[in-house]
């Protein structure tokens, strides 16, 4: 099952996030290495600064999920603000053997 991570920065922890960025895209890495990442990316600010991210997971369900997001070097960080996490169904546009 596909879950949405949607994380929303802290205020003024753009550094936070450039720091971090390197054991975040590893991360990303294994579950791509994995199987379990369908797409990732940040959230822009006005100013076409990073302030949040969007990550989509294939987890069994959601405490999976959970534990996928908890794991992330950002979280561990303390980069968020917020993480909610929605279970998403893929129907338009989903591309082949995803």
């Amino acid at each position: 099952m596909l879950f949405a991570l949607i994380c929303k920065d802290k205020p003024g922890s753009l550094q936070l996030r450039i720091d971090t960025r390197p054991a975040h895209a590893a991360f990303l890495g294994n579950l791509i290495g994995e199987g379990r990442l369908a797409f990732a990316g940040p959230f822009l600010d006005a100013d076409g600064k990073p302030d949040g991210s969007l990550v989509m997971i294939e987890a069994p369900d959601m405490a999976g999920a959970q534990a996928v997001a908890a794991t992330d070097p950002y979280a561990r960080a303390g980069l968020f603000e917020s993480v909610e996490i929605r279970a998403w169904n893929w129907v338009f546009q989903k591309p082949a053997g995803a």
